[in-house]
């Protein structure tokens, strides 16, 4: 038998779930991995051992009673430090404020306990979330495992780092801004953002925008759609729309891989009017290559020609960074904050309540104009990065506005999707020669999650050379 950790989270959630395999076994097994690898990898800031061990053993004893036992029943995975976990320290990333050991779990984390997940700690984070890499004052920087010397991105770095060195089998995270998928680009995984509201307890009505929705990190469509399923298994919700090509879990969507889909394909971002967007190499190869296999696997492929609004680059950054003004950070705190946190929070504070009215007026509008031009197609490709992921340290060595920058640079197409609501996931294209991974973005049509984890499913097994589908002929070409 393979190692535990080598096991898909279904394979894992089966072997549990039949008793082959203990929750205590499991729980042990990958707490060992993490106490051998997390001081290379930085991916946990705490590591709950004792907790994890007795949710285990209550595991294993309701399997022997015969109780009904829930979708993730013994499953190992792990939190962002920026969602409160009962009885645990809550760092949110930041230097500047005390860290309270949380009294109750957050919605996200009671609804994955109660599907029987265990949680073995919680994974580094930027300061407050607000960075697409995952270093802060509080504890040593996420590494990517693909090459330690490189950032695993964020917010969710360190649950993507967690997830790419088989420290859990999969973990949740929160995008509003492109924070599960912008990792799951730098460590060669499938990284799913949902509809807006479709995770009832990740939704984006917590924040301003209304951009944050939790959703997965995984090795793969099937393992995504697992996660996904259970993050929606909540009382009065209907976790599929009737009007889905997908009626059914997510899971089967996956497993199915079905569908053949118009696909629009752009480079366009809403951020060149503002500063210099350019793909490097490799993003460029990963982009083409996401192209060629989507043909292969019978999609019709299309040039879409998308413009956005020139003043979405003022009007988003003050709207994702609004919440710092609310922060209670004593004012002799202040010099703890990261310098990218100090800048953004200043500027927000000078900002007036007519200023953000406005800018939700242009996102507001972006978003309708936006779908409206994607309406056309069934996806949207893009490229999901526009570089290999940057070494520890890139961002933070100039100013807050260069830091600011750099991030708009590397990322210049996952925060409108946020703007947006829609559906949306990278999955990995290229590998390259030095073993680091490439990715592209397809977005979806509002609430249809099934059909991108469909095609990234096809993606992988044509890339797998094992496909469990029948490709037609091409469907189209570039035109």
């Amino acid at each position: 038998m393979s190692e535990l950790h080598e096991l898909s989270a279904l394979t894992l959630r089966d072997a549990l779930a039949r008793g082959a395999v203990g929750a205590r076994e499991a729980t042990e097994h990958f707490l060992r991995r993490i106490d051998a690898m997390n001081p290379g990898l930085g991916s946990f800031v705490t590591v709950t051992h004792d907790d994890a061990l007795r949710a285990a053993d209550h595991a294993d004893g309701m399997r022997r009673s015969g109780v009904p036992l829930g979708p993730l029943h013994g499953v190992p995975l792990a939190h962002k430090d920026l969602t409160d976990v009962a009885g645990v320290r809550t760092t949110l990333g930041t230097a500047a404020l005390e860290h309270a050991v949380a009294e109750k779990d957050a919605p996200l984390v009671a609804v994955l306990r109660r599907s029987g997940a265990i949680s073995l700690g919680k994974t580094q984070v930027p300061e407050f979330g607000l960075s697409c890499y995952s270093e802060n004052l509080v504890a040593p920087p996420a590494r990517n495992p693909l090459d330690p010397r490189l950032s695993p991105a964020g917010s969710s770095g360190g649950s993507a780092a967690a997830v790419a060195a088989r420290l859990v089998p999969f973990a949740p995270g929160t995008d509003g801004g492109g924070s599960v998928r912008i990792p799951a680009a730098a460590t060669g995984l499938v990284g799913l953002k949902p509809n807006r509201g479709r995770v009832p307890s990740g939704s984006g009505q917590a924040d301003l925008g209304q951009f944050v929705v939790a959703g997965p990190l995984a090795h793969s469509a099937v393992d995504a759609g697992l996660l996904l399923d259970a993050l929606v298994r909540e009382p009065n919700y209907r976790p599929t729309s009737a009007a889905s090509r997908y009626p059914g879990s997510f899971t089967e969507a996956a497993l199915r891989a079905e569908g053949r889909f118009r696909i629009g394909v752009s480079t366009a971002s809403p951020f060149s009017t503002a500063m210099d967007i350019a793909l490097d190499g490799a993003a460029t190869d990963a982009f083409h290559a996401g192209i060629q296999v989507l043909q292969r696997a019978g999609h019709d492929l299309v040039e879409a020609d998308l413009t956005y609004d020139s003043r979405y680059h003022d009007a988003f950054q003050l709207v994702w960074t609004a919440g710092l003004a609310a922060a209670p950070i004593p004012d002799d705190r202040e010099d703890r904050l990261t310098d990218i946190t100090r800048v953004l929070r200043r500027r927000a504070l000078g900002r007036s309540a007519a200023d953000l009215v406005g800018a939700v007026e242009v996102l507001r509008q972006f978003e309708h104009d936006s779908i409206e031009q994607y309406s056309r197609y069934d996806m949207i490709l893009t490229p999901a990065v526009a570089m290999t992921p940057r070494p520890i340290g890139w961002y933070t060595d100039g100013d807050g506005d260069t830091d600011y920058l750099r991030q708009c640079q590397y990322s210049p197409y996952t925060s409108m999707v946020n703007v947006c609501g829609l559906p949306a996931v990278t999955v990995p294209t290229l590998r390259l020669a030095d073993g680091l991974s490439m990715s592209v973005q397809l977005i979806g049509r509002p609430g249809e999650e099934a059909q991108l984890l469909a095609v990234t499913a096809q993606i992988e097994a044509l890339r797998q050379g094992t496909a469990g589908f029948t490709p037609l002929a091409p469907g189209g070409t570039m035109e």
